[in-house]
């Protein structure tokens, strides 16, 4: 495929964010664009809007199906729609929790699971698994959000093992905190306990200071577009100078050090 016609890109939870600058710049970079949302959104000259709910198994194959009959092929999937969830671990039901990983777990899977055999059948595809700087460290008061990304990551990478041989390759992006609207849709824990009110509010805080600075969407939307159109793509990407920086401290630092910084970085007591 070259850059005027790069190929037919699948872009999950594209009507806003993080989703929507990478369908732009996917765009931009020569794709035939599909994005997704839970609603109906209007479609634009460049993008084509379908509505999907990953947690339903009918709407992506439905999704997927109605890609393949307006393209006729699917050669890139970016698995962006996601959910948050603040609280202290102990704060959410299970039930909470199951909702969670039936978005930003089981909905990666879901989809992937969809495409796979029209990429066999190709012969080849790239499957990009939005993961975060949460998928490698801890964060307080984002457990279960933190367990979902870690959950990608291994997914991810051993899927990447399975469907190699096929001429499909499956990569993590991992942004940093971005400047999105994010932290203002996170769900909040259904049980709240009062002795972690303290913790939970100064989470919070911490977090709207963050995304104040975070890395602009776009970075993360050039990293995607890297991603997709690297010969021989790595693994992990890490989308921006914070996630890279994290991703080097996490591998090199002895744990003891880095639990310190961790807890100094989260305004934790020693």
């Amino acid at each position: 495929m070259n850059k005027k016609n790069a190929g037919i890109a699948l872009v999950t939870g594209a009507s806003s964010g993080i989703g929507l600058v990478t369908a732009q710049a996917l765009v931009k970079s020569g794709y035939q664009v599909f994005g997704t949302s839970r609603k109906a959104v209007a479609s634009t000259t460049d993008i084509t809007m379908l509505v999907c709910d990953v947690t339903d198994e009918a709407s992506v194959q439905n999704l997927v199906d109605e890609v393949v009959k307006q393209a006729g092929r699917i050669d890139l999937v970016v698995n962006n729609a996601g959910v948050g969830l603040l609280g202290g671990a102990e704060e959410s039901t299970i039930a909470q929790v199951q909702r969670l990983f039936d978005v930003n777990v089981f909905g990666v899977a879901r989809v992937i699971n969809a495409v796979l055999p029209i990429m066999r059948a190709q012969k080849g595809g790239r499957i990009i698994n939005m993961s975060s700087i949460l998928g490698l460290i801890p964060s307080p008061f984002n457990a279960y959000y933190a367990s979902t990304k870690h959950a990608i990551e291994g997914y991810s990478e051993s899927l990447d093992h399975e469907v190699r041989g096929f001429g499909i390759r499956v990569v993590l992006v991992q942004p940093g905190v971005t400047r999105t609207a994010f932290e203002e849709n996170l769900t909040r824990a259904d049980q709240t306990i009062a002795i972690y009110a303290e913790g939970r509010a100064r989470s919070e805080s911490l977090m709207r200071k963050w995304v104040q600075d975070g890395d602009d969407p776009q970075v993360v939307a050039d990293t995607v577009v890297k991603a997709a159109t690297d010969t021989k793509p790595s693994l992990r990407y890490s989308a921006g100078k914070q996630s890279g920086q994290v991703r080097a401290l996490r591998r090199y630092l002895p744990s003891g050090i880095f639990d310190k910084i961790m807890r100094k970085f989260n305004e934790f007591p020693s």
